[in-house]
């Protein structure tokens, strides 16, 4: 008799972040994600990434782009691939699901544009609580792509818009990081790097000297620049 052999079902989830602020961490930026309360076993009740089934005929990216509006509402300009995440015991006392994860960035006004409620909520990327199947997993390894990228990408951008001050653009490394950078090192290292390069516009409605405006290198890709620091890699050898 021939061996009979299961099909995996696969599905797309989105890590969409953004950078946050609320009474509680004193108005200082954080990076937040928005979470889908699941309405079905396995996990009922959990928070969880959100996703769906890949359609028959469906592009991968167009897949993600849509759960996502259909969850959240959002529809953010930097959406990536990150990993995909196929552990056999990932979804247990169902059949086996394949998930193809991408991550996203949207900026803080877009952010608050964001379809909340009962069932989907913003929560601190650092303060997650237990979510379903392996999402906390794979919130851990976004966060450490962000982290590495902006180290040597303008992958800030995503947070910014075109126009940004130089202690906006800190801003966003100190709340991605999550600690504070010295102010003239940042700026002597950005201003060195060739990165961002300055414009004849000023900063308007500030009540002192108004700071100059920056953009970024039109040369330089948004995303990669080089390739990943495997020294750094926290999840070599892990299973995905």
């Amino acid at each position: 008799m021939a061996e009979q052999h299961e099909s995996a079902k696969l599905a797309v989830s989105t890590v969409i972040f953004a950078l946050r602020s609320d009474d509680e961490t004193g108005g200082v930026p954080q990076v937040w994600l928005p979470l889908v309360r699941r309405i079905r076993e396995p996990f009922d009740g959990r928070w969880a990434l959100p996703g769906g089934p890949l359609r028959v005929g469906e592009d991968l990216a167009y897949a993600a782009a849509r759960t996502l509006d259909d969850t959240t509402g959002l529809t953010p300009s930097y959406l990536e691939q990150l990993y995909a995440f196929g552990d056999p015991d990932r979804s247990p006392g169902a059949e086996r699901v394949v998930s193809v994860v991408y991550w996203a960035l949207v900026r803080s006004d877009e952010a608050e544009r964001a379809s909340v409620g009962q069932n989907v909520r913003w929560f601190p990327a650092d303060e997650l609580p237990q979510l379903a199947f392996d999402h906390n997993v794979i919130v851990e390894y976004a966060l450490w792509r962000l982290r590495t990228k902006m180290e040597y990408s303008r992958i800030a951008l995503a947070f910014l818009g075109e126009r940004f001050t130089l202690a906006q653009l800190r801003g966003v490394h100190e709340a991605v990081l999550g600690r504070p950078l010295d102010p003239a090192n940042f700026r002597r290292t950005i201003e060195a790097s060739g990165t961002v390069v300055a414009t004849d516009e000023y900063l308007t409605g500030t009540p002192h000297r108004p700071p100059r405006l920056y953009r970024y290198n039109d040369t330089i890709d948004l995303a990669d620049a080089g390739p990943l620091p495997r020294q750094q890699h926290p999840f070599e050898g892990r299973s995905a």
